[in-house]
């Protein structure tokens, strides 16, 4: 198992890829700590991990107050001794305009986005150099090329890259890895509620099918399978990255106009012809 006796915290790990990677890491045999706002989420999913005979503990975490931050260490410490593994999946999104946004939307979305794993990063610090541990931060494609109506988040994201790469080199001196994920579209509850508040929801789907080269949106397991990589001895000599998981959507922005797919066409397509 690749995160044998490792000890793994994931914010926002109730839902979306953080359950899945919840999931994944303690099949992969880690220790893992589930923190999210979300307490009747965070009792179901520790209930299932640990009913499959795997090691979990759950605590509510606003990951935006230090206060719970502090909390979340302590109780990572006390229950399992130590920190491996942090991975900084918490984070939600602002679909707007820039001059729709008040000062107050852009604090909260900068709080939970980027200060939450400053605060994650600074109260972890020296357990992680006693393991020589791994960070994984959560960042996006949008961080990468941005995204129309969209420039809040991308914001945030841009910087979680750059907060990746100066603690990468920070930390180097103490073995402790840090990367970041950027994903494209990925099915998760959150961009089902964001495709549901779309005006044509069907539509929108199609077109961020479209919007990918692959022709489709990842599952949360696509993700988290690259997460488990990063927190893994797999990643030893990876550090300072932001690995883009995103079905080509990013070089399909250099690319120009998305490739229409055929689906019909494609299932005919025999081994033989490829």
């Amino acid at each position: 198992m690749r995160l044998h006796n490792k000890v793994a915290i994931i914010t926002g790990g109730a839902s979306g890829i953080g359950e899945t990677s919840a999931q994944l890491f303690a099949s992969e045999g880690a220790k893992v700590i589930i923190a999210d706002i979300d307490q009747e989420k965070i009792d179901r999913l520790v209930q299932s991990i640990q009913s499959k005979g795997y090691q979990a503990h759950g605590m509510k975490c606003d990951v935006s107050n230090e206060f719970d931050v502090k909390q979340l260490m302590t109780t990572a410490v006390n229950s399992f001794t130590k920190i491996d593994i942090l991975f900084n999946n918490a984070g939600t999104i602002l679909p707007k305009k820039l001059q729709e946004i008040t000062s107050d939307e852009w604090d909260n979305l900068f709080e939970i986005n980027v200060k939450s794993m400053y605060l994650t990063i600074k109260y972890a610090t020296d357990c992680l150099r006693n393991c020589k541990g791994s960070i994984i931060n959560m960042a996006s494609m949008t961080g990468v090329v941005g995204q129309q109506n969209n420039a809040a988040y991308s914001a945030t994201k841009g910087a979680v890259i750059a907060l990746t790469k100066a603690m990468a080199i920070d930390f180097a001196p103490y073995e402790v890895r840090v990367n970041s994920l950027s994903p494209a579209g990925v099915r998760t509850p959150l961009f089902e509620n964001w495709l549901q508040k779309q005006e044509n929801t069907e539509q929108a789907r199609e077109a961020q099918d479209r919007s990918h080269l692959l022709g489709r949106t990842a599952s949360s397991l696509e993700i988290a399978n690259v997460a488990l990589f990063l927190a893994s001895d797999d990643s030893s000599f990876v550090t300072g990255e932001n690995i883009v998981v995103d079905g080509g959507a990013t070089i399909g922005y250099a690319a120009g106009p998305k490739p229409e797919w055929d689906h019909v066409q494609l299932k005919k397509i025999s081994k033989s012809e490829v």
